[in-house]
């Protein structure tokens, strides 16, 4: 398990202590459940407890104790979402983390594990525990016995299910080491061709294969299934552009701290998109529709 970043604290500091942790704890909570709202009410949660702890002093780390808390709350709060999002309209992708630039908090909070949209949408699709034991062992670093205290389980079983996550996170999320710079140019580059109509160019930075899913929540027109083909995607950028012209916006922008896009329609935020690419195409394009996961990535911006 990595070192805490406080080992003993005092009723005196504890806010202090809290407030440094916040960050990291707000990542865990996040990258479980995939809600922004979702995530700061489980921090809270945290902080109302950890207060209300009996012998605060006593604790051999805050961070640890912290942690384990978020962890288990998060895990509660899934299952329990876990039966709204199977009657969710169409398909359920996180609620973004959008920033203009890599120096803003959105960004720099949490950076060194990974917080993409593309893995998200995977863990989407494991099991509650198994999500927990995949972030703790191949995001936080953490050792089988962290992740067997925290479940209640064997190590061996917890190998067992962090292997099973593993196998499932490499099989259906693109994964490729593109550096952020390159990624950022080949964004910028479809954004340029978005805005001016240009069907040619916006194919050109599409793989053949390139894949888009939408996210609509059932609040705004969405595709009941993932788009698949350059050609296809590349008539749907281009349509909108012909049909909406000077309505529709383009902005660049960092989703989940990767390069993306912002679409406005008639100055209102209609879509936050983050793009995948391979270094020379993009290969797979999520786009979050739903008005109320983008309500909040409005108000900040």
């Amino acid at each position: 398990m990595p070192e805490p970043t406080d080992a003993r604290f005092s009723t005196a500091d504890d806010t202090q202590t809290f407030a440094a942790l916040r960050p990291r704890l707000f990542g865990i909570a996040y990258r479980m459940l995939g809600m922004r709202a979702d995530a700061e009410d489980i921090v809270q949660d945290a902080w109302l407890r950890w207060h209300q702890h009996a012998d605060r002093g006593a604790l051999q780390s805050a961070e640890a104790w912290l942690v384990t808390v978020v962890t288990r709350l998060a895990i509660d709060r899934l299952r329990a979402a876990k039966t709204e999002r199977e009657a969710y309209i169409g398909f359920w992708l996180p609620e973004p983390l959008v920033a203009l630039d890599e120096r803003s908090p959105e960004v720099l909070a949490e950076q060194a594990g990974e917080l993409s949209v593309a893995l998200l949408w995977v863990l989407e699709r494991l099991a509650p525990e198994e999500r927990a034991a995949y972030l703790w062992r191949e995001v936080f670093d953490h050792d089988y016995g962290d992740i067997a205290a925290l479940l209640g389980k064997s190590e061996a079983a917890c190998r067992q299910l962090v292997h099973r996550a593993s196998e499932r996170v490499q099989q259906d999320k693109p994964r490729f080491d593109v550096p952020p710079a390159a990624h950022r140019r080949i964004v910028e580059q479809f954004i340029a061709a978005a805005r001016s109509g240009e069907r040619d160019a916006m194919k050109a930075l599409l793989a053949d294969d390139v894949a888009l899913v939408g996210d609509g929540g059932g609040k705004v027109p969405s595709f009941g299934e993932i788009l698949r083909g350059g050609e296809r995607i590349t008539n749907l950028y281009w349509a909108l552009s012909k049909r909406l012209g000077t309505q529709i916006h383009y902005r660049f922008a960092l989703v989940n701290g990767e390069p993306g896009l912002l679409r406005y329609v008639d100055g209102q935020l209609e879509s936050a998109q983050a793009l995948v690419t391979d270094g020379e195409r993009i290969v797979a394009i999520y786009a979050v529709r739903n008005p109320d996961k983008l309500a909040g990535v409005a108000a900040a911006l």
